[in-house]
């Protein structure tokens, strides 16, 4: 079943049956703290005395941007560039200060890796926990189950605890457990890099078979052949700005020429 997510705003969306991923005029602003500030209880502190003063930060500017179904698109954009608020806008888990943000289908997000387990319990009981939190029942959990154990190839070490894990071990998990249904969307965030070269081309290639199944595949990574050579359509963000959207090899070249 599709979902459709708005969020409030002011910016009207032109709907299109053949858009994903639709933002109009979207902007996020986060309110941060002038002054460096070291601990919790110093924060209080001057909380409490009404000392804090804060100014604005906009992560995203006035950004506007369409992705087709089905389509694999590429972003770049050096660190800090506001990457990561664009795709907690897709992923849902964030809402604009201003615009709208239109997604349209199931989004998985593979962001980071394992960021709810709890690492005290096994990776058995951190799967039905990262079920639960999805909204799935017991009972489809439990056919869930041996997909994710074959395809993380962790044996007995899922009756382990998740901190005896390498970073390898809590990859694979992480990757198992949200890949194991076809997305609509799928959101990849340098997610090719982590875990050993073998999980790395597993990575690959369950990714190549949602694309082929015809999900919509955003695609973030500092690997610029790795942009040009999957990727239909590229953008470059830049200061949380819009900078260039068209083909990879145009996006990239004009990123190319203002690096350091």
């Amino acid at each position: 079943m599709n979902l459709h997510t708005e969020s409030k705003l002011t910016t009207p969306i032109i709907q299109s049956p053949g858009n994903a991923i639709t933002l109009a005029d979207v902007s996020v602003r986060y309110r941060v703290p002038s002054e460096r500030i070291n601990t919790f209880k110093e924060y209080m502190i001057r909380w409490m005395q009404r000392k804090i003063t804060k100014h604005d930060f906009w992560a995203l500017h006035h950004v506007n941007l369409t992705i087709s179904k089905g389509e694999v698109f590429g972003l770049v954009g050096r660190n800090g560039a506001g990457k990561s608020t664009l795709l907690k806008l897709i992923a849902r888990v964030l809402r604009p200060s201003q615009g709208r943000v239109q997604v349209v289908g199931h989004v998985v997000p593979l962001l980071e890796l394992g960021a709810g387990f709890h690492p005290e319990l096994t990776g058995r009981e951190n799967i039905y926990l990262n079920g639960a939190m999805l909204g799935y029942t017991r009972a489809q959990m439990d056919e869930k189950f041996p997909r994710i154990i074959d395809f993380s190839e962790l044996g007995e070490f899922i009756e382990s605890p998740v901190r005896t894990y390498s970073s390898g071990m809590y990859a694979r998990l992480g990757f198992a457990i949200a890949v194991d249904d076809q997305p609509d969307i799928l959101i990849v965030d340098e997610i090719l890099g982590v875990g050993d070269e073998a999980f790395q081309r597993k990575c690959a290639v369950r990714i190549e078979e949602y694309r082929n199944k015809g999900a919509t595949i955003l695609l973030v990574s500092h690997n610029a052949a790795l942009i040009e050579s999957t990727c239909q359509k590229a953008a470059w963000l830049e200061r949380g700005e819009l900078l260039a959207v068209g083909s990879p090899s145009e996006v990239l070249n004009q990123y190319r020429l203002l690096q350091p």
